[in-house]
């Protein structure tokens, strides 16, 4: 069975080509995904995404990361509670994800499906600090950006 998603969208920057809409059916795809692959197990998950501009996303990554630069996605997971439910927060720099999209000559709406992706995989404990865990996360991005007609962001 699918967990339940509760999703809260939140636009620190204006982003017309990525309504809410659009970004709960990606992060759907990820939980669907991931409950598949049987890592997280979980009843229901409660999930922030925040779109950041440059500032804002150079302030999180060195707050929480020590790092003076702004990254593509971060985010915070929280793990999951005795009643099953996990929780995280997903932030993602719309200038630096346009910015790869176009170095990597990807379309924004792809680049920017994989980020939510990748940020849902990681609020619900996929990491990729091992490389074998690196290859679970990334093979089943893949899989799941794949049955969204993405292609391979890995290759």
């Amino acid at each position: 069975m699918s967990p339940e998603l509760s999703l809260s969208v939140q636009y620190g920057v204006a982003e017309p080509r990525l309504p809410r809409w659009r970004l709960r059916r990606w992060a759907r795809r990820a939980l669907d995904g991931a409950a598949r692959d049987g890592l997280a197990d979980c009843a229901r998950a409660e999930l922030s995404l925040r779109l950041v501009g440059q500032a804002e996303g150079r302030r999180l990554n060195h707050s929480y990361r020590a790092r003076d630069y702004a990254t593509n996605v971060l985010t915070f997971e929280y793990g999951t509670d005795p009643l099953g439910t996990a929780r995280g927060d997903i932030v993602i720099c719309m200038p630096v994800l346009a910015r790869e999209a176009r170095e990597q000559g990807k379309a924004l709406l792809d680049h920017a499906a994989h980020l939510t992706v990748h940020g849902v995989l990681h609020a619900l404990g996929y990491d990729h600090i091992k490389a074998r865990d690196a290859r679970r996360m990334e093979a089943l991005e893949t899989a799941i950006l794949a049955g969204m007609r993405i292609a391979d962001p890995y290759a």
